[in-house]
């Protein structure tokens, strides 16, 4: 197919931008809203691909600044962020505001975990964990109804991205994911629907839904939490498409806006983490099942990463294999400041590709022209 005047264009834009480099390799589908602005720097084009984290109740000055700076892609909130809905509101706005003195259009992602059950960081809906919804006998509808109230609850406050619903098929009772009540079922089939239910329903409020923990943690046993550990997990290559990723279908054809890696190691697929897989990345997600979408790491501070170099190298080896946006959830300004330097200092040395870094960047800023 021949190059529209809107291919010239943007070609014009990432050589100004990224010099004769940017040339190299496949050029990335053209977003239908603005890509990146023609202006923002190196810098600035690294933090849309960063979220970052805070502590307590009040956003430090240096966050605030970054906004106004342009080098942040988005904000997650955690339960000792919210003291109120009133509070948190207020802090939304004052991120907001930050945001519209920046040279970048594109809303802020502001974020949280708002499953459902024992894993909400807002109070209300919705109040059902997903072992619930699946269990109930009208689940589908539940999980719509959990997807609309999760989507109003997070508008309600400002928030436009939601980190659910998890879509990991547990295998035995009281393992990792049933612990805590957050697998619909042990049934692939079952999480399909389920998951796609939620999904559509929740980004019909106009907040965006994540799917995780690709490609699953649904084997994972109560010791195998990859915050707190390393963690491998050995299902066959088989298992993990018939069961695991057989949970995702729905959604992507949903046009579920994000999918979040885990931090597992899946020795059927690759040696490393899946979020720092190419190949779970490119050849399972994006491949085998097509999602276009933004993709989004786990906490890059998680324990299972001990092996894997500090908060900048992990930022690098994510950024490189494929994930869109870097989360840096410890809550210290700085930790993402370091993932945004050493992704920074990759680009302008080369040694993370220049198309793949743009096309990463206008994959986010898409997604987030499309949010409120």
């Amino acid at each position: 197919m021949g190059s529209t005047i809107s291919d010239v264009v943007r070609w014009a834009v990432v050589v100004t931008m990224a010099g004769p480099l940017a040339l190299v390799g496949t050029p990335a589908p053209l977003a239908t809203n603005s890509p990146a602005p023609t202006g923002l720097s190196i810098d600035q084009r690294v933090g849309q691909r960063v979220i970052y984290s805070y502590p307590g109740a009040t956003p430090p000055q240096t966050l605030l600044d970054r906004i106004r700076q342009g080098r942040v892609g988005g904000v997650i909130f955690f339960s000792e962020n919210i003291k109120s809905t009133a509070q948190i509101t207020g802090v939304v706005g004052q991120l907001r505001q930050a945001a519209a003195q920046s040279p970048v259009h594109q809303p802020l992602l502001l974020m949280t975990d708002q499953e459902g059950g024992l894993v909400r960081r807002l109070p209300g809906a919705p109040t059902m964990s997903e072992k619930q919804i699946g269990q109930a006998a009208d689940a589908q509808q539940q999980a719509a109804a959990a997807g609309d109230g999760a989507g109003k609850n997070l508008a309600g406050v400002g928030m436009n991205f939601n980190l659910a619903p998890v879509l990991d098929v547990f295998r035995t009772p009281g393992d990792f994911d049933d612990s805590a009540q957050r697998s619909y079922s042990q049934d692939p089939a079952k999480v399909n629907t389920l998951g796609q239910a939620f999904v559509t329903a929740q980004q019909q409020t106009g907040v965006a839904a994540t799917v995780k923990h690709f490609p699953g943690l649904g084997s994972a046993t109560t010791q195998q939490n990859t915050d707190e550990q390393p963690v491998t997990l050995t299902a066959s290559a088989d298992t993990l498409r018939s069961v695991d990723e057989a949970a995702y279908p729905g959604s992507i054809a949903a046009g579920v806006k994000s999918v979040m890696l885990s931090w597992a190691i899946y020795p059927a697929l690759d040696t490393k983490p899946a979020g720092m897989s190419a190949t779970i990345i490119n050849q399972e997600l994006r491949g085998r099942l097509g999602f276009k979408g933004v993709t989004i790491t786990d906490a890059l501070e998680a324990g299972s990463l001990q092996a894997f170099g500090d908060t900048g190298q992990r930022a690098v080896t994510a950024a490189g294999a494929g994930m869109d946006l870097i989360l840096c959830s410890g809550r210290d300004v700085s930790q993402g400041d370091q993932a945004a330097a050493a992704i920074s200092a990759a680009v302008t040395s080369n040694k993370l590709d220049h198309s793949a870094f743009d096309a990463s960047v206008d994959r986010v800023l898409q997604m987030r022209g499309s949010l409120h």
